[in-house]
């Protein structure tokens, strides 16, 4: 396995069909080596599971910043409640520390949504970032097979032309 990543053997791939010789008679059709070839697509599919890890790791992240946020803001609900609880026995001081409380809540609530919506902002462009990577290598795999396949059903039909037996017969 070498240190490429995904983008790097899909442009390598690209390169050799791109700097592959042209077959006689067909232009559009070229030499390849197979191993070579199946060597860097497997190379490929080995690296997709190590994207989708990474995906799934952006995930839990946001989880655990979620999580972590939600804990904040509980302490602080509890910090804003307790000393609301100490300071009762004062109806201005109460009505103050109720307030108080009011707007941590508000506070808390808001940073919350504010991390929620960073963290599904983010979570959405790496996904975004990750279909993309693993659509192209994809797309680009798919068009590397059907060339390959065009490749061997030619040289297939070549080779059953050469071996077919001449029948023109002239009258």
């Amino acid at each position: 396995m070498s240190d490429r990543n995904s983008e790097d053997i899909i442009g390598a791939l690209y390169d050799m069909v791109q700097d592959a010789r042209s077959m006689p008679l067909a232009a559009d059709k070229c030499i390849l080596e197979r191993d070579r070839v199946l060597d860097m697509l497997d190379e490929i599919i080995a690296q997709l599971p190590g994207e989708l890890k990474q995906s799934r790791t952006i995930v839990e992240s946001r989880n655990e910043l979620i999580t972590q946020a939600r804990r904040e803001a509980e302490g602080i609900l509890r910090d804003a409640q307790e000393k609301a609880k100490q300071m009762v026995t004062k109806e201005a001081i109460y009505m103050e520390a109720k307030k108080r409380s009011e707007e941590l809540v508000n506070q808390t609530q808001g940073r919350i949504n504010q991390i929620q919506k960073a963290g599904n902002e983010y979570m959405d462009e790496s996904l975004r970032q990750t279909e993309e990577v693993i659509s192209k290598a994809l797309n680009e795999i798919r068009e590397t097979r059907m060339k390959f396949r065009t490749v061997t059903e030619a040289q297939g039909q070549r080779k059953a032309q050469n071996k077919a037996p001449n029948l023109d017969v002239e009258v």
